[in-house]
């Protein structure tokens, strides 16, 4: 097991139609959109900046992934020091490699790959020093990470194995199942489950921090968006909507209680 937990800590965006999307989030969540120029001749790509730093970036969903039929989504990337030997040794564990390690100039070693379950996330080693991670209630930034996968005793125990994630609890929602939440590191924590039939395959969902339920949920309608869930209270008191861009990509939002 790894000797401190390798969260999430960073994500991205792949679309149809990019400069909507930019529009849309900077719109809906209140991030700060900043074209990514430092590595020439690579896609263009948008850096999403809170307050306090980058959180996430945006790019045109790449055409084999459109062929395959990939829908737009949110993806995120697991720390690593070694892109490599996490790849190797998530196959090991009976994860799918979907793009072997490769780097990207100016910035790091990347690999796409997916859990034994099938959800799909990236590795990174990035080039730049680690930087410490920020309070998990910062505005802008990623307050909860929620998988929904086909067996979520087998996927804990995947990440835990992994990445060092740690157990936080299990709550019954009755119907729906056991809800687990975990652990990844000081700031960043989230919970799994067994994906309900309306979700065609395992995925994760990331939660963005917002000041105010309600008006977060009117900007996501105003700019073309759905709320397909919520908003409702979750057991922190704090508050959620689960929601769609204009694009298709799923997404939500959290907030401090009303």
């Amino acid at each position: 097991m790894p000797n401190s937990p390798k969260p999430f800590f960073w994500y991205e965006l792949m679309t149809t139609d990019l400069d909507a999307a930019e529009a849309f989030y900077t719109a809906v969540v209140g991030w700060k959109a900043e074209p990514f120029a430092k590595a020439p001749g690579m896609p263009r790509y948008i850096v999403m900046n809170s307050a306090v730093r980058g959180v996430g970036g945006l790019m045109t969903m790449p055409e084999d992934a459109a062929k395959m039929g990939m829908p737009p989504a949110w993806l995120g990337y697991i720390y690593t020091k070694d892109v490599d030997a996490s790849t190797k040794a998530l196959q090991e564990a009976g994860g799918t490699v979907h793009r072997p390690p490769d780097d990207i100039p100016e910035v790091g070693r990347f690999a796409v790959v997916a859990d034994p379950q099938g959800a799909t996330f990236m590795f990174l080693q990035p080039n730049q020093p680690e930087q410490p991670p920020v309070p998990a209630t910062t505005p802008g930034h990623i307050g909860w990470h929620e998988l929904y996968t086909s067996d979520w005793k087998a996927a804990f125990d995947f990440y835990a194995g992994q990445f060092g994630w740690e157990s936080a609890g299990e709550f019954d929602m009755g119907e729906m199942g056991i809800y687990k939440t975990f652990g990844a590191g000081p700031e960043s924590g989230g919970g799994m489950m067994n994906k309900p039939p309306q979700i065609p395959v395992p995925v994760w969902l990331f939660y963005f921090n917002v000041d105010a339920i309600d008006a977060a949920a009117k900007r996501v309608t105003d700019n073309g968006g759905k709320v397909l869930m919520g908003p409702m209270e979750v057991p922190s008191a704090q508050w959620v909507v689960q929601c769609q861009d204009p694009q298709g990509a799923h997404f939500a939002l959290l907030a401090p209680g009303r």
